[in-house]
């Protein structure tokens, strides 16, 4: 019980992908100007990573450890998420043609998204051992990757809430734009480490 809990809390809020690894910051700070298209950008997310982290670890324990080429694992995790994103931007385009438009090239850039490749990664570091994985390894896989897209999407919210009250603010025309978007990441960011003296 203490390693599910370690994992929900350590995506969320210590380890967040974005806030503390730094992986995935395009659709961050590209997607954040609203909230209703950081939230699509954000269950999309959660969507890729979930499925890539479940058939990437069953690519991994069922087809690169038993033919030994774990160190094609890169290549195979890549090919992977770049078919979920496929599948999800072609459920989008069916389902909500507005959305697909609003999210405009942020959501192919989910293939070259790296905290999506980088759950993928972690989830073998983490849950595999001497090429072998771990007791309930594949549940811990799962629950990693839905809530590393969870702290993606709720991060993705907070900076969506933030920029869109900063359309009603008067900023310095020096800082207007991606320029005060770097400096609430950063103080976002700093924030989220006060986090890292907490015990899972």
């Amino acid at each position: 019980m203490d390693k599910i809990f370690a994992i929900i809390l350590g995506n969320l809020l210590i380890n967040n992908f974005i806030l503390f690894k730094f992986l995935g910051l395009c659709p961050f700070l590209g997607v954040s100007k609203q909230t209703r298209s950081a939230a699509s950008m954000g269950i999309a997310v959660i969507f890729v990573m979930v499925s890539s982290g479940v058939i990437t670890w069953l690519v991994y324990q069922h087809l690169l450890l038993p033919l030994h080429i774990e160190f094609m694992r890169t290549v195979a995790f890549i090919l992977v998420i770049a078919t979920s994103v496929q599948f999800i931007e072609m459920v989008i385009l069916k389902t909500s043609p507005a959305l697909y438009k609003a999210l405009g090239i942020y959501l192919p850039l989910i293939t070259t998204n790296c905290a999506v490749l980088g759950v993928t990664v972690l989830n073998i570091d983490d849950f595999f051992s001497g090429n072998k994985a771990v007791p309930g390894s594949f549940g811990f896989s799962v629950l990693q990757a839905f809530f590393a897209g969870v702290g993606f999407l709720f991060v993705l919210l907070l900076m969506s809430g933030i920029r869109e009250r900063l359309e009603l603010a008067d900023i310095p025309e020096s800082l207007d734009g991606t320029p005060i978007a770097f400096v609430i990441a950063g103080l976002m960011s700093l924030a989220f480490m006060g986090f890292l003296g907490m015990k899972v």
